[in-house]
């Protein structure tokens, strides 16, 4: 195979001709590109024998980590998605790789079929909940985890160096059933006792082909919303973080006189909240409510939570009652589902909406269906509190969206790692901030710091766009969310690569 060009022009004879893939779509723990529409004058990053040369790059490499040579592949509802799984699936099997295509398929579908078909290794064709145009593979070689820097690293030297080696072996499997298998595997757990009322919101996204089934057959009652497959996503991208969404989700539990509204994003491994008043719950918060129902039912529960998420996890009376820690790691998908399968934790939980439950709730990887039944029985459990009653519980906190001031690719990782020495040197030399002292500094991630009030703000790169991330949170007052925000704020003005922030307090 021809080694990858980044030049290629759509429209022309060398596009049909030659692979092209840009480094940029090998991000940390995934692989995201721009496939083109023929309504966008955008140029594309990669074709499909571009995504050819991906698969034998990605089958290489499972020979170079000594992994048995056999692999999972499904696709998102795309109206491309297929051509593009096809491709990978001929460099997987130049590779010598045997290929099972489980067909359409959620990216937690086909983490289940690795269970499933005893299957070693994962390729899923989906762009999550990126707009139409765009596609990606999420991969893993080692069940229930996926790819973290260094094997992306690794991957995007072998793909663009032309170092795929061709082997004999591949072949391609088409496995039928996985759907109903994964859909009765959701339904084999605890049933509700009592019917609660919940808007099932698919955006038209592939969880449509299973999100009402999954949460009927444990005895909710279902209202469906935007749940007709439909690739055009006529309405809106299915994205349970889009207001677009969250909108149309309040309307339909106002409307209806739901419990609550599930929201699922394009390859159902998200799940966002709309409680029964139609106000939106950040996921993180949502992932408290889910830590004190679950610390309640077993004990000495640990929990992992992104950096991005809220304080209450450390501070929590619940939760120290019934015996629960949590550790604050990477944020990212990957990074905490392999801090979650490392530190033996109960549930990793993202402000994304990523949700990992291991044993005996999941297997360890992101399922939004698992997470949105999870929600459904912590209800079940409290038949006297409504979603919104649950949330009123929690401490409080005035918290700040994710904001994102502009910084390059190029140096976003040096600047923040000159923030966080800047931020350790105030910690060691004992300096105040907002008239307090700094209690922690956390460098797992870009820099925490969290003052003796449990003030906290944030400071990371952002691991897929020319950002750095902001997240400020107090439990004290929003006087001291604002002054927090200044102060990250001032510092960050002495960095010129910084640019402006997309959003402010």
């Amino acid at each position: 195979m021809q080694k990858p060009r980044t030049d290629i022009v759509a429209n022309t004879l060398a596009f049909e001709e030659q692979p092209l893939i840009t480094p940029t779509g090998f991000r940390e723990y995934d692989a995201r590109w721009w496939f083109g529409r023929l309504d966008s004058d955008k140029p594309p990053q990669i074709n499909l024998l571009g995504i050819q040369a991906l698969g034998f790059g990605l089958g290489t490499l499972i020979f170079e980590l000594g992994k048995t040579p056999a692999i999972v592949v499904g696709h998102d509802y795309r109206s491309y998605s297929l051509s593009i799984k096809q491709a990978l699936t001929l460099g997987l099997m130049r590779a010598g790789v045997r290929v099972h295509d489980i067909g359409l398929a959620l990216s937690p579908t086909a983490y289940y079929a690795q269970f499933d078909l005893d299957v070693p290794c994962v390729a899923m064709v989906t762009a999550s909940h990126n707009e139409n145009g765009w596609t990606g593979v999420k991969m893993g070689v080692e069940r229930p985890l996926t790819f973290g820097p260094e094997e992306m690293s690794r991957l995007k030297e072998i793909v663009l160096g032309g170092e795929g080696l061709a082997r004999d072996g591949g072949a391609l499997f088409h496995e039928a059933g996985v759907r109903e298998r994964y859909l009765d595997d959701l339904a084999s757990g605890e049933r509700l006792t009592r019917k609660i009322k919940v808007v099932a919101a698919c955006g038209n996204g592939t969880a449509a082909a299973f999100a009402v089934e999954a949460l009927t057959a444990i005895g909710a009652e279902v209202i469906p919303l935007d749940c007709t497959l439909d690739y055009t996503f006529p309405r809106y991208n299915p994205n349970p973080e889009d207001m677009k969404m969250l909108h149309a989700m309040a309307d339909a539990v106002r409307e209806h006189g739901a419990d609550l509204a599930l929201g699922f994003d394009g390859d159902g491994d998200r799940c966002g909240v709309v409680d029964n008043t139609g106000e939106e719950i950040f996921a993180d918060k949502v992932g408290v409510m889910l830590a004190r129902d679950l610390s309640a039912r077993y004990e000495n529960a640990v929990f992992v939570a992104d950096v991005k998420s809220t304080g209450i996890y450390a501070m929590d009376p619940v939760l120290k009652k019934n015996g629960a820690t949590t550790d604050y790691y990477k944020t990212g998908h990957s990074y905490i589902k392999r801090r979650t399968n490392d530190l033996g934790a109960l549930a990793g939980f993202e402000k994304s909406g990523h949700y990992f439950f291991r044993p005996p709730i999941g297997r360890g990887y992101d399922d939004g269906l698992v997470t949105g039944i999870a929600i459904l029985q912590m209800l079940d459990r409290n038949p006297d509190m409504s979603m919104s009653d649950l949330k009123d519980a929690l401490p409080k906190t005035w918290g700040s969206p994710t904001m994102s001031p502009a910084c390059a690719d190029e140096v976003k990782y040096d600047v923040v790692a000159r923030i966080v020495t800047e931020y350790e040197a105030a910690y060691a030399g004992g300096e105040k901030i907002l008239g307090q002292s700094i209690t922690s500094v956390v460098t797992v991630n870009g820099v925490r710091v969290t003052l003796e009030d449990g003030t906290w703000g944030l400071v990371r790169a952002s691991s897929n766009t020319p950002n750095l991330v902001v997240v400020v949170e107090s439990p004290a007052s929003e006087e001291n969310l604002r002054a927090m925000f200044a102060d990250i704020e001032a510092r960050l003005s002495d960095h010129p690569e910084i640019g402006a922030f997309d959003q402010k307090l």
